[in-house]
């Protein structure tokens, strides 16, 4: 299990790292008003980046029962679909 808890670890660090690239990309399209690529970002932020990291996290409590750094995951996931849900007004996104 140990081994596991590794992976399942290593696997939601490299989901966060991928949702802040996106954002980060997604700010630069907006800034060059690339509205295309720009929804292409929330699209793979809202539907593949966020739903695997929490199924990861859901991996993870169970196998441990780590309820600060749950806290923790589940705070970050509020904060990412904020973040996505207000670059989603900003671009009449529905």
């Amino acid at each position: 299990m140990v081994k596991r808890d590794k992976k399942l670890k290593k696997s939601t660090e490299s989901y966060k790292k991928e949702i802040e690239n996106h954002f980060a990309k997604l700010d630069k399209d907006i800034m060059e008003e690339d509205e295309i690529t720009a929804r292409y970002h929330i699209k793979e932020i809202d539907k593949s980046l966020i739903v695997n990291l929490e199924k990861k996290i859901a991996l993870l409590i169970k196998s441990k029962k780590d309820n600060k750094e749950t806290q923790e995951n589940k705070a970050l996931i509020n904060k990412y679909r904020k973040k996505l849900e207000e670059y989603k007004k900003k671009l009449s996104f529905e």
